[in-house]
């Protein structure tokens, strides 16, 4: 006889965190603010998940994956894990480059399509990918770029 396994339950940890001037993400802008929150002075690459309802309220955010100084190797799989458990309408990714500059390799494209692609698949729309430079000025939008 075969042992089969029942997932009874998959536990989420949440830690409540005051995200300053947060209201409805209406410009790449106002996802640049958060993530720089979180992500804006690692010294490695950080993939960051925004989580939006239905109205791009950000409910939730999530450090999907932590790479090195120059990569970070990102999978669908776990920057839509957060999205789902906490009900997404949409998302909006980022992601820091350490040495300051926020133009996207072909790997950043290629990642984007990617995420684009799986989020049509499960009903979750990737809204932006924001690379964000060093200067607090310095960013690029994927989206105003035409990827997405």
């Amino acid at each position: 006889m075969e042992t089969i396994y029942e997932v009874v339950k998959i536990k989420q940890v949440i830690k409540e965190t005051e995200i300053n001037n947060v209201g409805i993400i209406r410009s790449p802008e106002d996802g640049v603010d958060i993530a720089r929150q979180f992500i804006g002075d690692d010294d490695r690459e950080v993939f960051f998940v925004m989580c939006l309802n239905t109205k791009n309220h950000v409910i939730a955010v999530h450090r999907a994956h932590v790479g090195s100084i120059n990569a970070s190797v990102v999978h669908p799989r776990e920057v839509f894990k957060a999205a789902i458990l906490n009900n997404s309408a949409s998302i909006i990714v980022a992601h820091q480059h350490p040495s300051g500059d926020p133009a996207p390799s072909q790997e950043d494209i290629h990642v984007t399509k990617r995420l684009v692609e799986s989020g049509k698949m499960i009903g979750i729309e990737v809204l932006d990918h924001i690379i964000l430079g060093g200067a607090a000025s310095r960013f690029t939008s994927l989206k105003e770029k035409g990827y997405i």
